[in-house]
């Protein structure tokens, strides 16, 4: 048995092509399928059945797609009230996969009727475990409703025993969430590969014996989720089609002009260093890189479906494209390169200043605000005196909380603070943009 691993970092999940050297299995794809395509390809294996562990609720599926394209036998839970043709499958179920022998555990805790899936060949075996059992923790229990919330903890404690039970000690885990993903939970680690093993002596879903305590432990240290969550499941439901990774002809400097004079969202990839310098008035901060949570960020905070205009080097723009088709926002507009001057003609172009902490402590007057954009429980486990905290993915609604004068704002690292700064510099305020990992003298 091969395992070959997709990673999408910019949402912290992995996607699977698990195969015999002839025939292949494809576990949780996303919706940009010619990444499992490629790989298909050069493992040189046919793609014979697709399975998803449950109705995601942090990205849209590439399963139908690929079940599609490939006449492949598409495994879903029979308990999910799936809209698309599908084979169920239910707990204990087995199919066979060229040499590959697949066995589905029913695993509750993320989601009601989530599944993990258990592939022998011979004595070798493998467990990939969707959003139960992860490296150093469990899938979060609160994405299908706060009134569930205390139930599937509970549930999540148990499925993970379940599921160790049904595999080998030593048998390769392979989870989809907890690479950054905001659908892991508690003290996931920072391990790329592990065994049901070596979980079963680490990960605190196994080593705490007192399940009331692990569901207490788990519930209180549940964080703020991205808000687009809530579009996902829904549209995972239906089958979402193909993503159009297309990058669209470059608007000419008057229509982009345009669209930022009737308020539409206007969002600059370039580094947070350079659109602090120099941007196009009314244009909005979402630096893109390796590792800045761009999809999840952008997704959380700008209004959803609404018209949106990516302004960038091109490599940027397109890698931007197929990262937000991941979570269903289509065919953006585009504006290609990095001379705001040139892209906007007649349109203002504006600038705001940067500081560290020291040259805050120094340069503050006393009328200032500081403005704190971190999570709630970010705040809480401490913060700088007097500092107002309204968390970046409420901030637009909040707006009108923020106190007069020049408002000083930061985050943990600068990412999200730069995202603030563009909205209030939006929003007609003066602006300065600590751009600092936090950790104030």
């Amino acid at each position: 048995m091969d395992v070959v691993v997709i990673e999408t970092r910019p949402l912290g999940d992995r996607s699977y092509l698990v195969h015999d050297g002839e025939v292949a299995l494809v576990i949780d794809p996303q919706r940009d399928t010619d990444r499992v395509e490629a790989a298909a390809v050069e493992a040189d294996v046919r793609i014979t059945h697709v399975a998803e562990t449950h109705l995601h609720n942090d990205y849209l599926t590439g399963g139908l797609i690929l079940a599609r394209a490939h006449g492949a036998v598409y495994l879903v839970s029979a308990d999910d009230d799936a809209g698309f043709e599908h084979q169920p499958i239910a707990d204990g179920g087995t199919v066979q996969v060229g040499r590959l022998t697949v066995k589905a555990v029913a695993t509750p805790g993320h989601t009601h009727h989530h599944l993990s899936y258990v592939v022998s060949d011979g004595e070798d075996q493998s467990v990939f475990s969707g959003g139960s059992l992860l490296y150093g923790s469990v899938g979060r229990t609160d994405l299908v409703s706060g009134e569930d919330t205390e139930k599937l903890t509970h549930a999540q404690y148990s499925s993970v025993r379940r599921l160790a039970a049904e595999a080998r000690p030593d048998a390769a885990l392979y989870p989809t969430h907890g690479f950054g993903s905001f659908c892991s939970s508690g003290p996931a680690s920072g391990v790329y590969r592990s065994t049901i093993a070596e979980q079963q002596g680490t990960n605190h879903a196994f080593t705490d014996p007192d399940e009331d305590h692990f569901v207490r432990e788990l519930i209180n240290n549940l964080t703020a989720y991205p808000s687009y969550y809530a579009h996902m499941a829904p549209a995972n439901r239906q089958g979402p089609g193909p993503a159009d990774l297309t990058v669209p002809e470059s608007l000419d400097p008057a229509e982009l002009s345009q669209r930022l004079e009737d308020g539409e969202w206007v969002v600059d990839l370039r580094n947070r260093v350079a659109f602090a310098s120099s941007h196009l008035q009314g244009s909005v901060s979402f630096e893109y890189g390796r590792g800045s949570s761009f999809t999840a960020y952008l997704g959380w905070v700008l209004p959803w479906n609404q018209e949106l205009t990516l302004v960038g080097g091109r490599e940027d723009v397109e890698k931007a494209i197929r990262d937000l088709s991941r979570i269903g926002i289509d065919s953006p507009a585009a504006a290609l390169g990095t001379d705001p001057e040139a892209l906007g003609a007649g349109t203002a172009v504006v600038s705001y200043p940067r500081a560290d902490w020291e040259e805050m402590q120094r340069l503050r007057g006393a009328e200032d605000v500081v403005l704190d954009v971190r999570r709630t429980d970010e705040y809480d486990a401490g913060h700088l005196a007097g500092a107002v905290n309204i968390p970046l993915h409420e901030l637009l609604s909040r707006m009108d909380e923020v106190p007069a004068g020049k408002v000083w704002v930061h985050c943990a690292s600068g990412y999200r603070s730069g995202v603030a700064a563009s909205l209030l510099q939006r929003a007609g305020r003066q602006v300065v943009h600590v751009d600092a990992k936090y950790g104030p003298s």
